[in-house]
């Protein structure tokens, strides 16, 4: 017998081939890897473009809205100024109670052109006429009448009902008073 450890042969081969396989998967994930990092690094620098893109372009959009608005407010603030008129602002006293006041009206009137008056009294009785007729149309439908029909009936029904009960109500209370004051003539005679 010997003391030394004996390895057959094909163990040793398919230990090296082990071997080898296990350096050539290493290599090939690290290559995947690799490319991975590459590839995520582009998206990453793509999505960077594309936000500072889309943040220009928000920019520029959010410059475009607060001019417009200035432009909105000083259209209004014109629009404001040519429709009012502005008579006496004057806040007055109770010492000026015997001084005259001057004329006018006295506080801010809004004016609407002739043509646009029209056109508003025109829009809103055609709006509120055939909103009318819409509603009549909807009230005279026959499921509508019908549904009147039936409750109206099971109104009067419940009332003849309520009717009944409250005159046979009366008429034993009233039998019952007749009843006491016959029997209280009867105790006293």
């Amino acid at each position: 017998m010997t003391s030394a450890l004996e390895v057959p042969g094909w163990l040793a081969v398919l230990d090296v081939l082990l071997l080898l396989g296990l350096a050539v998967v290493v290599g090939w994930l690290a290559v995947r890897v690799r490319r991975t990092r590459v590839h995520s690094e582009e998206v990453l620098a793509s999505a960077a473009a594309d936000v500072d893109a889309l943040r220009e372009e928000l920019n520029t959009l959010q410059a475009r809205l607060v001019a417009d608005a200035e432009q909105l407010e000083e259209a209004r603030r014109t629009l404001r100024l040519a429709d009012l008129t502005i008579v006496d602002d004057h806040e007055y006293t109770i010492t000026a109670l015997g001084e005259r006041r001057p004329t006018g009206p006295l506080a801010m009137v809004p004016t609407v052109p002739g043509p646009q008056f029209v056109d508003i009294l025109l829009r809103e009785s055609l709006i509120r006429t055939a909103s009318i007729a819409a509603g009549l149309r909807r009230a005279l439908a026959p499921e509508v009448r019908s549904r009147i029909r039936f409750e109206m009936k099971r109104e009067v029904k419940r009332s003849r009902k309520q009717r009944k009960t409250d005159m046979k109500q009366a008429r034993r209370e009233w039998e019952a008073r007749q009843r006491a004051a016959f029997s209280a003539s009867d105790v006293a005679g």
